[in-house]
């Protein structure tokens, strides 16, 4: 905020005229531009969708851009009220001869508005005149590639008249315009502006980037950003390591190979700083550079037996203290799966450790982790999809009580299942069990079945203290399950 006041506001004029119904455009307090407000300067208008960290919840349906909006530093625009019926209408601006029509769609689940493109349910509005003559950038915020069957957007759900495409939520630095020949349009994909996961797409360097609309051409001026923290990264296979593979097969060689793994990261601290000072300009290359983010994983199966004695983790970490940003977790080791191996009863099955390995240093998905554990289960009562949506609402949404409610709604419909059948041969039992979880399964999938709400809350107990037993609403007791407790909580009041 304090950004968009030293920045944004002042006495210089904007030029924008705006040609369209602001009230269908700007929903909310004040459903006009803020640059038209009689009390407020604004010199440079900020036009922004919502993203997945930020999206409307609670009574009233609030996001944390409303506050930016009702306070006159933000144009909130590309709401998405009815996730399953979605209408689009562009902000059409006009500087000049030029004609700008932009479009958002702010996030929406990706699954859900997946479907909600396959069931043609998200329609795009044009100008109603003059088409050819309009610039129409789309704004979205979602995800870029298939993590799942339906778990993004695909380019060619958008529709053909557009011209360029900002696209959100990927981490990774695409700065330049790319085409889409089937689609006839460009995606430019700006990335986030610093390194917030230690994986592969975030070492690639950070720019933003100034468009420039003339008419229906366009030019993009990237800019590369100074002051990201330096981020490099390496992945070796010890197996294929000249130097040390022969380890291997030779005792107490920990000291060894310790000395081989530190000598790499040393040059990767090297390298970052190097690249660090590359960027910047002459008079402030002499500074010291910010402590760089390092991650080197190592892959540490010994070919054809043998064992390879690495050090903890993080006691290696801790020997670049004075060095490196991250010094819990410089180091990852991981190894193949080994085939053939047993496990004992009643052990859950694990996903590979190379994945296991990928998703700690991804951009943490939780549904992607959910997901792969999952898959290597063999779950017969609870739904995997609704598990890993709840699992999903509990991290990312701090829905304290989405398990709770996930495994009393699936294990209620279970039970009414059974009771609705008139006979149950004790050896079909587990059958039908199965059956009606992949039948919930499906239901999900298919949008038919509503991910579970959040209860109402009992009232608090009067002799509840919040300072000495905590809150009230993350205790279990607290949570209403149905319509039926709360009356029979009202019964036991009266």
């Amino acid at each position: 905020m304090r950004s968009l006041r030293m920045n944004c506001l002042g006495e210089k004029p904007c030029e924008l005229e705006v040609l369209s119904d602001m009230s269908e455009n700007f929903q909310g307090a004040f459903n006009h531009v803020n640059y038209e407000d009689p009390d407020i300067n604004v010199s440079i208008p900020v036009f922004s969708i919502h993203g997945n960290h930020d999206d409307p919840s609670g009574e009233g349906h609030f996001a944390a851009l409303d506050l930016l909006q009702v306070s006159g530093l933000v144009n909130y625009f590309g709401r998405t009220p009815e996730s399953d019926n979605i209408q689009i209408k562009p902000v059409l601006l006009q500087k000049g001869n030029t004609k700008l029509a932009l479009y958002g769609m702010s996030n929406v689940r990706d699954e859900r508005l997946f479907r909600t493109f396959r069931d043609g349910k998200v329609k795009f509005f044009q100008p109603g005149t003059q088409k050819q003559d309009w610039f129409n950038l789309m704004t979205v915020h979602q995800n870029h590639h298939a993590y799942t069957e339906t778990g993004y957007l695909p380019e060619n759900f958008l529709p053909e008249f557009l011209d360029l495409v900002v696209w959100g939520h990927e981490h990774e630095c695409l700065i330049d315009p790319k085409y889409n020949p089937e689609m006839n349009f460009h995606v430019m994909q700006p990335g986030s502006s610093v390194a917030t996961s230690l994986m592969p797409g975030e070492a690639v360097p950070k720019h933003v980037a100034i468009l420039s609309v003339t008419g229906r051409d366009f030019k993009v001026e990237p800019i590369r950003l100074k002051t990201v923290r330096p981020f490099a990264m390496k992945e070796i296979v010890l197996g294929e390591e000249k130097e040390i593979k022969h380890l291997a097969r030779k005792e107490d060689h920990r000291a060894e190979l310790t000395r081989h793994l530190i000598t790499v990261v040393d040059e990767l601290i090297e390298q970052a700083k190097a690249e660090w000072r590359e960027m910047q300009d002459e008079e402030d290359a002499e500074d010291e550079s910010p402590k760089p983010l390092i991650r080197l994983r190592v892959e540490y199966t010994a070919p054809g037996g043998g064992n390879y004695d690495c050090e903890n983790p993080q006691r290696f970490s801790n020997r670049f203290v004075e060095k490196v940003a991250n010094v819990n977790d410089v180091i990852q080791f991981y190894r193949k799966k080994a085939s053939g191996t047993r496990k004992t009863k009643g052990e859950a099955d694990m996903p590979e450790e190379s994945v296991l390995a990928q998703l700690a240093i991804d951009s943490v998905r939780i549904e992607k982790l959910v997901r792969e554990f999952l898959t290597a289960q063999n779950l017969t009562i609870l739904p995997q999809n609704s598990f890993g949506d709840a699992v999903s609402q509990f991290v990312d949404k701090d829905d304290r009580h989405a398990m709770e409610m996930f495994v009393s709604e699936s294990l209620k419909s279970q039970v009414k299942h059974l009771m609705d059948v008139d006979k149950v041969d004790e050896d079909e039992l587990m059958n039908m069990v199965d059956q009606h979880r992949s039948k919930l399964e499906q239901l999900f999938a298919a949008g038919e079945l509503k991910r579970v709400r959040k209860g109402k809350l009992r009232p608090k107990p009067d002799g509840w203290h919040s300072d000495l037993d905590g809150n009230w609403s993350d205790q279990p007791a607290a949570i209403l399950h149905s319509d039926n407790e709360a009356e029979e909580g009202e019964d036991d009041a009266a």
